[in-house]
């Protein structure tokens, strides 16, 4: 069963919320992070980014992080950040340009299910992120990145949304590209006692996006196990049925050939693959089908079965099919993470834009995934395994400075 509970959330007043809440700073090019910066007194960018206010390259991560502190708790003098008064859940809603609606419940997600595995991963963590976020959570006393965590859908959760979703919103703003934003909050005490017992009846919970961050809060937890203050034993989270997931896949770009001519490239794909010249861009729909392009033109590949391994929950997906049939015995990338030849691309990217990705030369060919489903995620966290790098690419993607959880309460 999943323990989730309310929080009191320091958040940015009605009037500065849009103002506030920014993407991640990593979303950014140097140029528009630079010119929010100079334009924007109240953007969350400026306590995430404290080079700016230094006036100096910041090198060390424990300076940095003290000076993100500091920075942060300016917001909260000047009265930008508040703190509500009592625990409450936040129902918050974003709505994206392209049509797409998400809509779940803020809470803070206990760090022992995360031991426990009542919380499931589908990727493995690196201790070293793991260490230099924890580090910072420790120094600055906040977390404003909410864990994405799925769960099956719940009637009474569900209920309870449904009816604050009709009413008059905390926050509702629309960002400069097109996404409305909206946050209800949830203090009332019969409320609070609905949602905690509801999700008290679901078995298990997985994380959609954000291993690192709960990795991290279970390490600071681990850590903090003496003191008194409870908060550090929950990580914030923002949970989501799994109706209301997308899953976007990545898609892999080619730097070369490995030595070898288009002919060749492709006669060798043909020992694996059925491979069909077709007319016009496609995107893979058919069971183990990916498509290529390369040299102007589209092509459709379906692994033949003696070549995809359907005993194991990974290898069957068509990233691991990809990897073990074309990109390791053919291309020699045995490490699609940190080989330079491959790069990534998500889904959200057109078809168009992969293709002129190639023409222009800047990669020799392309490959186009379909995306994973939730049931596939599952089947791999539910065996304790690994997805393949950059399988998933996953929304909503959800502002930061919107609500910080806080550890010093």
């Amino acid at each position: 069963m999943a323990k989730i509970v309310p929080f009191r959330a320091i958040r940015p007043s009605r009037d500065k919320v849009s103002l506030v809440a920014s993407r991640s700073y990593l979303s950014y090019s140097k140029e528009i992070l630079l010119e929010k910066l100079e334009n924007n007194p109240y953007t969350f960018l400026h306590i995430i980014n404290p080079d700016y206010s230094a006036g100096y390259e910041v090198k060390s991560y424990d300076e940095k992080f003290k000076l993100v502190k500091e920075k942060f708790n300016s917001f909260i003098k000047k009265g930008i950040f508040q703190k509500d008064n009592s625990d409450s859940f936040y129902i918050y809603q974003k709505n994206n340009e392209d049509g797409n609606s998400f809509i779940g419940i803020m809470g803070a997600a206990s760090v022992k299910d995360y031991q426990n595995d009542n919380i499931k991963i589908h990727e493995q963590t690196i201790q070293k992120r793991e260490e230099l976020f924890k580090n910072y959570l420790q120094t600055t006393g906040f977390n404003a990145e909410p864990v994405l965590l799925t769960y099956p859908n719940h009637q009474s959760i569900d209920k309870i949304i449904k009816r604050y979703a009709q009413t008059r919103a905390e926050y509702e703003f629309t960002t400069t590209n097109k996404s409305q934003h909206k946050l209800w909050l949830v203090n009332d005490a019969n409320d609070i006692q609905l949602i905690e017992r509801s999700f008290s009846e679901i078995e298990n919970l997985y994380i959609a996006d954000g291993h690192h961050r709960f990795a991290s809060s279970s390490l600071l937890a681990i850590e903090s196990n003496n003191i008194k203050n409870s908060n550090t034993k929950y990580c914030m989270s923002y949970l989501i049925a799994e109706d209301q997931l997308q899953i976007i896949s990545f898609n892999r770009l080619l730097k070369n050939l490995n030595g070898l001519s288009n002919e060749d490239f492709l006669t060798r794909i043909k020992e694996k693959y059925e491979l069909k010249e077709v007319q016009k861009a496609l995107l893979p729909s058919q069971k183990d089908e990916i498509t290529l392009y390369i040299s102007k033109k589209w092509y459709s590949l379906i692994a033949k079965e003696e070549y995809v391994n359907r005993t194991h929950c990974v290898e069957k997906l068509d990233p691991a099919i990809l990897s073990n049939n074309i990109l390791a015995p053919i291309l020699g990338i045995t490490d699609p993470r940190n080989d330079k030849r491959l790069a990534f691309i998500d889904g959200t990217h057109s078809l168009e834009k992969i293709k002129h990705k190639v023409d222009s030369e800047e990669f020799k060919a392309a490959f186009v995934l379909k995306p994973i489903s939730v049931n596939q995620i599952k089947e791999v966290a539910d065996k304790g395994q690994s997805m393949p790098p950059k399988s998933t690419y996953i929304q909503p993607k959800l502002r930061s400075g919107m609500l910080i959880y806080d550890f010093e309460d």
